[in-house]
């Protein structure tokens, strides 16, 4: 595998145990929270995606 490959699969290994960590250690809240999610409008929903991205990049950009 080239070293890219590598570290791609490494981040996305890193996102699932992130992803993972809240259902593990708090799945009542966890079912709360989507549930408050999913009633939430698709422009909330985007703006939140948009906010997201933007800080993963800023966060990319400085590391």
């Amino acid at each position: 595998m080239n070293f890219e490959w590598t570290e791609l699969l490494r981040a996305l290994a890193l996102v699932m145990v992130i992803e993972g960590l809240m259902p593990f250690a708090a799945p009542s809240q966890w079912r709360r929270t989507l549930f408050t999610i999913a009633q939430l409008e698709n422009r909330s929903m985007r703006m939140i995606g948009f906010a997201s991205m933007a800080a993963g990049l800023a966060v990319l950009q400085f590391v």
